[in-house]
């Protein structure tokens, strides 16, 4: 029995989690501090991404790219046990942590999770900026 639905997940009495469509990847996205985040529940885990910054373009001018990609080369050594930084193809730098949840994750164990994540991103993003890898806008580009 449903009892309400928070994003692609239904909540029943007890707030436990069920995907409405489990074959669709349901996450839920929010913004922190200017960044897209990214909470999906997949094969028992909570996987969380960020997109925490983009290596600037050559056609920008005065762009210090060396200095971006320097700070992309120094965050695996520093980040938290689990999480990596991916370079993706467009230049958007991603942070990734996985977590383990019951069987029956709750609404609250989903949101305490993002809400981890999140501020533990904070220094990660604060060297970003100060390398002039921005943020990005949004999830899509």
């Amino acid at each position: 029995m449903t009892c309400l639905t928070l994003g692609p997940f239904a909540i029943d009495p007890d707030g436990v989690l069920e995907p409405r469509a489990p074959e669709l990847r349901p996450a839920i996205r929010f913004d922190w501090r200017g960044r897209p985040v990214e909470a999906a529940l997949h094969d028992g885990a909570l996987e969380l991404a960020a997109i925490a910054g983009r290596v600037p373009s050559t056609a920008e001018p005065g762009a210090d790219r060396a200095s971006a990609f320097e700070a992309i080369r120094s965050l695996p050594g520093s980040l938290p046990e689990g999480w990596r930084v991916r370079l993706l193809p467009d230049h958007r730098i991603q942070l990734e942590a996985a977590t383990p949840v019951r069987p029956a994750a709750t609404a609250t164990t989903l949101v305490a999770a993002m809400v981890r994540f999140a501020l533990a991103l904070d220094p990660y993003l604060d060297r970003l900026d100060s390398t002039c890898a921005t943020a990005s806008g949004n999830w899509n580009t």
